[in-house]
């Protein structure tokens, strides 16, 4: 039994910032990847930043240099750092993660997901 739970979604005027934190809870015995994605109403899903159990992290294009992700292993937590954020941030992000449980299965999922409103 596993679960992610995102929050820190809401309402920023462009160029603000918000912190998005996703807490992964449950029967855990190693987190592979976490990592968040999002998507606007009409669109894709697209990846948005993802961080490896060793620490690498991956970012779209569209973010670098704006969005940091970072971790704390031990509260199975990801967070997303979003600075200097544009309307077309605006998005539904969701947390996901690549995980190992306790019984020793591998566990692919996503949370509900936070609306992030970017707007003036």
């Amino acid at each position: 039994q596993v679960q992610l739970a995102e929050s820190g979604g809401g309402l920023v005027q462009p160029g603000g910032s918000l912190r998005l934190s996703c807490a992964a809870s449950g029967s855990i015995f190693s987190i592979h990847v976490m990592g968040w994605y999002r998507q606007a109403p009409g669109q894709q899903r697209e990846l948005v930043a993802t961080i490896t159990s060793g620490g690498s992290t991956n970012y779209a294009d569209s973010v670098k240099g704006r969005f940091t992700i970072s971790r704390d292993n031990a509260k199975n937590t990801v967070y997303l750092q979003m600075n200097s954020l544009k309307p077309e941030d605006t998005a539904v992000y969701y947390c996901s993660a690549n995980l190992v449980t306790s019984a020793l299965y591998e566990y692919n999922g996503w949370g509900h997901g936070t609306q992030v409103t970017v707007s003036s």
